[in-house]
C-alpha cells in the first residue's frame, strides 16, 4: 500500500516536470518564431548582396532611416550627401560634386572673378588638408603673409579635411567687407589669420624689362582673357626692345587649357602639336598650333613644385619643341584635364575626364617635368613671392642662360 503511494506521487512528479517541460518548450519555439519573423523583416532591409546597384542598395537604408531614425529626416541633404559619398569613393583629388547652390560661384572663380581673401587650393592627399598653391597678388591672403604650402586646418573654428575642399572655398568666399577666420599649419607651427574679404582681380599678368634686355611676364592662373593678356603684355615689353624673355610660372596652378594652348601658339610653329589629350578609352585628340609665331625669341621658363596642369601644358609644349628651356626644380605633376558638367538640376561634376601627354608623349601625372637647369632656392628663402631679385638664385640662372 505505501509502495503504491509512493508510486502515486511519483507519477503526480513526472507529470508535473514533463507539463513545466512541454510549457517551455512552447514557449521557447513561440518565442524563437517571433524572434525569428522579427529579425527577418531587418534581415530583409539589410541584407545586400554584391551585385546589388547602387539604387537598390540605398532604397534598402532609406528604409531602415525612414523606419528607424528618430530625427527630422531632410531628404535634400540625405541625396546631395550620398551623391557627394559615391563620388568621394573614386579617391580623385579633382573630381568633385558642386551643388546648385555653389555652381555659379565655381563658374565664377573659373573664369576669375569671385570676393574672397585670394588663394589657390588643392588636396594634400599625403596629409588629408588643403593646402595653398598660391596667395593670389595683392590679395588678403598675401598682404597677411599666407604662404604657398601652407595647410587649412579650420575655417571660422569649424576644422576640415582634405575633402572638404568645395565647403572650405564657400566659407572664405562672402561678402565684400566681411571678415573670415582662416587657422593654418606651417611646419609644425599654427598660425591665425583674421582676414577681410574682398573683390579679387585674379591673374594679373605683370611683366617688366630686367637687365641685357630680357623680358619677365609672370601669371599665377590661366583664367578666361590670360592669354590676351600675355599677348598684350608681351607687345608692350617688345617695344622696350626685349631680346629675349623669361616666362615665370613658379606657383601657377593652372586653369583654363585653352589659354596655355593659345599662348603656346604665340610661340610655336604653325601645325606644331602642342598636346595629346587622351580619353578612357585611349581615343586621343591632337592639339596644334594653328598660326605663325609673333613671338621669335630665347625662352627660359621658371618652374617649381607648384607649377601645375595648364602650367605645365605651356612647359611641356615648349619644352618638347625646342621653344624654351625649363629652370627652377621639378614640376607638381598634375596631367589629368577635368571637364566641368552641368546637369538637370542646376548642379555640377567635375570630373577626370582625360590624360594629357605632351607633344613628345611624354606623361606628366603624378610625375613632373624636370628642369633643364635645375636650382633650388636658398635655405634662407622661404618663399618665391617674397624673395628679392638678387636673391632668386632660379631668376638669376635664368638671366645668366640668356645672357
Amino acid at each position: 500500500m505505501e509502495e503504491k503511494k509512493r508510486f502515486k506521487v511519483y507519477k503526480m512528479i513526472m507529470l508535473i516536470v514533463l507539463v513545466a517541460f512541454i510549457t517551455f518548450l512552447c514557449t521557447s519555439i513561440g518565442m524563437y518564431q517571433i524572434f525569428i519573423n522579427s529579425n527577418t523583416e531587418k534581415s530583409s532591409i539589410l541584407t545586400t548582396t554584391s551585385n546589388s546597384d547602387i539604387t537598390t542598395t540605398l532604397n534598402r537604408y532609406k528604409k531602415i532611416i525612414d523606419k528607424y531614425y528618430l530625427g527630422e529626416i531632410d531628404e535634400e541633404k540625405l541625396k546631395e550627401g550620398a551623391i557627394k559619398g559615391y563620388i568621394e569613393g573614386l579617391d580623385d583629388p579633382y573630381t568633385e560634386y558642386i551643388s546648385k547652390e555653389d555652381m555659379k560661384d565655381y563658374l565664377d572663380d573659373t573664369m576669375g572673378n569671385f570676393v574672397g581673401i585670394g588663394i589657390y587650393m588643392v588636396k594634400n592627399t599625403e596629409a588629408n588638408k588643403i593646402q595653398v598653391l598660391a596667395p593670389i597678388k595683392n590679395s588678403p591672403a598675401e598682404k597677411a603673409g599666407i604662404l604657398p604650402g601652407d595647410l587649412i586646418i579650420a575655417v571660422d573654428d569649424v576644422t576640415y579635411t582634405g575633402e572638404d575642399m568645395s565647403v572650405v572655398s564657400n566659407k572664405i568666399k562672402g561678402e565684400e567687407g566681411t571678415s573670415v577666420k582662416v587657422e593654418i599649419m606651417r611646419g609644425n607651427e599654427t598660425k591665425t589669420f583674421d582676414l577681410k574679404r574682398e573683390s579679387i582681380k585674379v591673374n594679373p599678368v605683370e611683366g617688366k624689362v630686367l637687365e641685357n634686355q630680357i623680358g619677365y611676364i609672370e601669371f599665377s592662373s590661366f583664367d578666361e582673357g590670360t592669354a590676351e593678356d600675355f599677348k598684350a603684355k608681351y607687345e608692350e615689353l617688345e617695344k622696350q626692345g626685349i631680346e629675349s624673355l623669361i616666362i615665370d610660372l613658379r606657383n601657377n596652378g593652372g586653369g583654363i587649357v585653352d589659354e596655355a594652348l593659345e599662348i603656346a601658339d604665340y610661340i610655336t610653329d604653325k601645325g606644331s602639336v602642342l598636346l595629346y589629350e587622351v580619353d578612357k578609352n585611349n581615343k586621343e585628340e591632337v592639339k596644334k598650333s594653328e598660326r605663325d609665331p609673333i613671338i621669335n625669341l630665347p625662352i627660359v621658363i621658371l618652374a617649381n613644385e607648384n607649377t601645375a596642369s595648364s602650367s605645365e601644358i605651356l612647359a611641356g609644349a615648349l619644352k618638347d619643341l625646342g621653344k624654351a628651356k625649363i629652370c627652377g626644380i621639378k614640376t607638381y605633376g598634375k596631367g589629368v584635364i577635368q571637364q566641368v558638367l552641368t546637369l538637370a538640376d542646376g548642379s555640377g561634376l567635375k570630373i577626370t575626364a582625360e590624360k594629357y601627354l605632351t607633344p613628345n608623349k611624354t606623361e606628366i601625372n603624378k610625375i613632373g617635368i624636370e628642369p633643364d637647369e635645375k636650382v633650388e632656392l636658398p635655405d634662407t628663402v622661404q618663399n618665391v613671392l617674397l624673395v628679392e631679385e638678387k636673391d632668386d638664385t632660379q631668376l638669376q640662372k635664368a638671366i645668366q642662360m640668356l645672357k
